[in-house]
């Protein structure tokens, strides 16, 4: 389901994900660190499910100049019609695509063929500022944007974007660090052995911003969550602690 549509939004950020429940904290971590473009953007979500011609509907209301869609296992078929559609339907719009499925083993996918730009890997800055080149009528000669790893501290934290409709009904999802210093060649993670902490002081104010306003159903997606056991028990001690119960708590663990 959409959020409440602007009149325009010169950058449109586009989730398809796998259920409504779900939410995308990718495209907020993007909206959030947009700084000063943030004003011309906007956050559209759909599921997997949705009628392509209807999303296609949606986005051209909005007159983006600026496409941007995450690409997943669990999307990138649905993204792959859809982006045809925009591009045969919306031809002055420029499409940006970012996420696992096209950070890796891009080459030779459809994709490559129907995208303008590429942003590989973490996005929150290299998406920035792709889209001031864009709008300021410069445009990169490569198609591909390495995105870079900044500091945590440097980057805008997603969480006020959650709407009252999201805490309301859908999954929130909290990121503590980023990383994994295993090598289980199964998984994407691995390829980012550095492991980097959100600082603690702004994700546990986060954290009761998200409370306050009725929060009661948390998914971390850190990587690793017991990596730190002094981070993990004072995580858990902070819920523990509340007055209310929580809904629920996710985490992905180490066993041992």
């Amino acid at each position: 389901m959409p959020h409440t549509p602007a009149d325009t939004a010169e950058i449109l950020l586009l989730a398809i994900n796998a259920r409504y429940r779900h939410t995308s904290i990718g495209i907020r971590c993007l909206q959030a660190n947009l700084l000063e473009l943030e004003s011309c953007s906007e956050i559209l979500e759909f599921t997997t499910k949705a009628d392509g011609a209807h999303v296609v509907a949606e986005v051209a209301k909005r007159g983006p100049a600026i496409i941007g869609i995450g690409v997943y296992i669990w999307n990138v078929h649905y993204v792959e019609g859809l982006v045809a559609r925009i591009r045969a339907e919306i031809p002055t719009a420029t499409v940006v695509l970012g996420g696992p499925e096209v950070s890796h083993e891009w080459q030779g996918q459809r994709l490559e063929l129907l995208a303008d730009y590429v942003v590989q890997g973490e996005g929150e800055v290299a998406f920035r500022e792709l889209c001031g080149s864009l709008l300021s009528g410069e445009r990169p000669d490569g198609q591909v944007i390495v995105g870079g790893t900044p500091p945590m501290s440097d980057l805008e934290l997603p969480y006020r974007l959650y709407t009252d409709e999201d805490i309301a009904n859908r999954v929130i999802y909290v990121e503590a660090s980023r990383g994994c210093p295993y090598r289980c060649e199964f998984c994407l993670s691995s390829l980012d052995k550095r492991v980097r902490d959100v600082d603690f002081t702004r994700f546990f104010q986060a954290l009761d911003e998200l409370w306050n306003r009725g929060v009661r159903d948390f998914k971390f997606i850190d990587r690793t969550f017991n990596l730190s056991l002094k981070f993990s028990l004072r995580v858990l001690t902070y819920f523990l602690e509340k007055p209310e119960p929580v809904g629920s708590l996710h985490f992905e663990m180490v066993p041992e």
